[in-house]
């Protein structure tokens, strides 16, 4: 039987980069560290990792088998907690990973009210406009918005929302003589697009004949950005179109700073999705805070 302290060391070593770091890191002595790694690959038959006088580099089977651990020791850690909120609610910690602009909005008011409910529980909330991995992050859950690739993850839909083509007056102004009133016109924008987006920029777009037909922008990016609020910030600065969720824009629409463009038309509807491990077992602590998220964003929609 594997020692779950020693995958536990393992895992630190990779991390860490070093010996000497995941000593650090778990307040062992490198050579209490050293010791358990080489019991480890004894036991296992297989080297896990390869040495050199500074730092650690991990073999292909080791980079297999740290993958491994980092599901099998968050199973543990999950049934763990489990069982501790069955006396005294729940606790461990909760570690989530949202858009910024997403989380700001609407996670992190969620996790603070989630915290408030459960004092033992510690939050770790980590923004990121990249789809960061749930099993490398040590991620109990990830809330992703757009259309959902394929997944080896438990996905569970909490929201859609609808997103919208803006641009600012002065964009409007400086380049195009006549207002945008169809499809044709919003081809040859100057288009600003988030970077994981595919070039031409296309999409199927409902008319309001109730035609489905593909939109494809006439032109490249002019501006690409990683992430809503910098495309958001193009916009109102009147570097061109961009098509952005209607929750983030509503405001600078109802204020006049954007101005929604050819608001007859409807562009894909996005989802709003809580991601979470593909486990065995799902912890307490995950069902519990998807749950509470839901029942928030049912009761602002309600009002």
């Amino acid at each position: 039987m594997l020692n779950m302290q020693r995958l536990e060391i393992f895992v630190a070593v990779v991390e860490a980069g070093s010996f000497t770091g995941a000593a650090q890191t778990l307040g062992l002595t490198k050579a209490v560290v050293s010791f358990n790694i080489k019991q480890l690959e004894e036991k296992l038959g297989v080297s896990l990792l390869t040495r050199s006088t500074r730092q650690v580099a991990v073999t292909d089977a080791g980079e297999r088998f740290y993958l491994r651990c980092l599901q099998l020791l968050q199973d543990a850690e999950q049934i763990l907690d489990d069982v501790r909120s069955d006396h005294s609610g729940l606790s461990g910690i909760l570690r989530i990973t949202t858009t910024p602009e997403y989380g700001a909005k609407v996670v992190v008011p969620a996790l603070s009210a989630f915290a408030a409910l459960h004092p033992q529980l510690r939050i770790q909330h980590v923004s990121s406009s990249k789809n960061d991995d749930l099993i490398a992050g040590r991620f109990d859950v990830a809330i992703r918005l757009g259309q959902l690739a394929d997944s080896t993850h438990h996905a569970r839909l909490i929201d859609r929302f609808a997103i919208y083509p803006v641009a600012s007056t002065e964009y409007l102004a400086a380049h195009h003589r006549e207002a945008i009133t169809g499809l044709a016109q919003l081809q040859e924008a100057r288009w600003i697009a988030h970077s994981r987006l595919a070039t031409p920029l296309s999409w199927q777009v409902l008319t309001p004949a109730g035609d489905n037909v593909l939109f494809r922008a006439a032109n490249p990016p002019a501006i690409m950005a990683d992430s809503a609020a910098s495309l958001l910030a193009f916009a109102r600065s009147g570097a061109g179109v961009a098509l952005l969720p209607a929750w983030l824009v509503q405001e600078d629409i109802d204020a006049s700073a954007l101005t929604r463009l050819l608001p007859d038309h409807r562009f894909p509807t996005q989802g709003i999705y809580a991601l979470y491990p593909n486990t065995r077992h799902v912890s307490e602590k995950v069902r519990t805070f998807i749950d509470f998220l839901q029942s928030r964003i049912d009761a602002g929609a309600a009002r």
